[in-house]
C-alpha cells in the first residue's frame, strides 16, 4: 500500500469515526425501566365547573430524531406552540402562552445560527383565540409557566396586568435570560414567584396545591431549566392530566423512556442529569397510572385529544379526536 493511500485512508477515517459516534447520540439508548411509582395515590376533589382546554398557537417543523434518540430523520413533525386554558371556578389559568401576537418581531431577536434551522408557523395567538370565543383575557387569574423559553412565553405581553407565577428558582433563570430567551425583552410583567410548602406527590419530592383541592398540583422538575415545573391537573370526571412542559418534546420520550439527542440535550437543558432523573419519576407514575394523559408542550398528538375552544356565541368546549370528544365532558366554557 502506498503512502498517499495510507494517508487517504487515514483522512477519510479521521471524518468518518467522528461522524458515525456523533450519529450514534441519535440512536435508540432507552433508559432502565424504573419501578411503577408504589406510593398513595393523592385525593382530589375537582369542582364540577373545571374544564382543561387546549390552545395551540403555531408549530415548529421538525424531524423526530430531533425530539427523542431513536426517532428517524425522516419522520417529519409539527412541533406543537401552545398553551392551555384551565377554567377553575376559584380562577382560570393558562399554562404557558405558545406564540404571541409578536413572535415573528421577537424571532428576528435570536441568534441568526438559531433562526437559520428554526422554521415555525403562527397560527392564531392564544388571546385571540380567546377573544374569537368571547372570552375576556383580563379575568384570567394567572399564567402558569411550565419554564420560561421563547417558546412558552412569546405570548406573555398579549395579557398585560395578568399575574405571570413562577419558582424563584424560575424568576432567577429569567433575570439572567440569554439570547435564546424572549423574556428579556419584555417589560411591565409581573412576575409572582410561589413555593412548594406541600409534601410528596406521585413521587415528587414537593408539591404546591393551587386552589387546595387537589385539581391543580404543581411540582418541581428542574433540568431542562432551573425552576421548571410539572402541573397536574386532574378534573371532575377522574381524568388527570401531567402537563410535563419540555421534560420530554415528544410522548416517545415517555412510552421508550427515551432522552433527546446529546447534541440537543447539551444545547437546551441547563442539567441534563436533573432532567434524566424527573424523567424517570414521570415514567414511574406513567406505569403506576396508564390512563395519565401526558401532555408534552410541543407533541401534538397530545393536545389533539384536548377539548379546544368554541365559537362565540356556544356554551359547550368542542372536543377533537375521540379520546377527546370523552374529555369534552370535563366541563362548559
Amino acid at each position: 500500500m502506498s503512502n498517499r493511500t495510507v494517508r487517504v485512508a487515514a483522512a477519510g477515517a479521521a471524518v468518518l469515526l467522528p461522524l458515525a459516534l456523533f450519529l450514534h447520540t441519535f440512536s435508540a439508548a432507552p433508559l432502565p425501566m424504573p419501578s411503577p411509582y408504589a406510593g398513595p395515590l393523592p385525593s382530589a376533589t375537582p369542582p364540577k365547573e373545571m374544564a382543561v382546554i387546549a390552545l395551540v398557537t403555531g408549530v415548529n417543523h421538525r424531524v423526530a430524531a430531533y425530539g427523542y434518540r431513536g426517532g428517524s430523520f425522516f419522520d417529519r413533525r409539527e412541533f406543537s406552540m401552545a398553551g392551555t386554558l384551565v377554567k377553575h371556578p376559584r380562577g382560570d389559568l393558562l399554562i404557558d402562552t405558545g406564540f404571541g401576537g409578536r413572535i415573528d418581531e421577537q424571532f428576528r431577536t435570536m441568534p441568526w445560527t438559531f433562526r437559520t434551522w428554526t422554521f415555525y408557523k403562527l397560527w392564531q395567538p392564544a388571546v385571540d383565540q380567546l377573544k374569537a370565543a368571547g372570552y375576556e383575557p383580563k379575568v384570567l387569574h394567572a399564567i402558569l409557566l411550565t419554564h420560561s423559553h421563547w417558546d412558552h412565553v412569546s405570548g406573555l405581553p398579549d395579557f398585560p396586568g395578568v399575574p405571570v407565577w413562577v419558582t424563584p428558582q424560575e424568576r432567577e433563570f429569567i433575570r439572567k435570560s440569554g439570547s435564546l430567551d424572549f423574556c428579556r425583552l419584555f417589560t411591565d410583567i409581573r412576575y409572582e414567584e410561589y413555593g412548594f410548602e406541600g409534601g410528596p406527590y406521585l413521587g415528587f419530592p414537593a408539591s404546591h396545591d393551587i386552589y387546595g383541592d387537589g385539581s391543580i398540583v404543581v411540582v418541581p422538575a428542574p433540568g431542562h431549566t432551573p425552576g421548571s415545573v410539572i402541573i397536574f391537573v386532574t378534573v371532575h370526571n377522574g381524568t388527570r392530566y401531567a402537563f410535563v412542559g419540555d421534560l420530554v418534546w415528544q410522548l416517545e420520550g415517555i412510552a421508550l423512556r427515551e432522552e433527546r439527542p446529546w447534541i440537543v440535550r447539551k444545547r437546551v437543558d441547563s442539567h441534563p442529569d436533573g432532567n434524566r432523573e424527573n424523567l424517570l419519576r414521570m415514567i414511574a407514575v406513567k406505569e403506576r397510572l396508564p390512563e395519565l394523559i401526558i401532555v408534552p408542550a410541543h407533541d401534538m398528538r397530545a393536545f389533539a385529544v384536548m377539548p379546544t375552544l368554541p365559537p362565540a356565541g356556544h356554551g359547550k368546549a368542542t372536543a377533537a379526536g375521540t379520546r377527546g370528544q370523552e374529555q369534552g365532558k370535563d366541563g362548559g366554557f
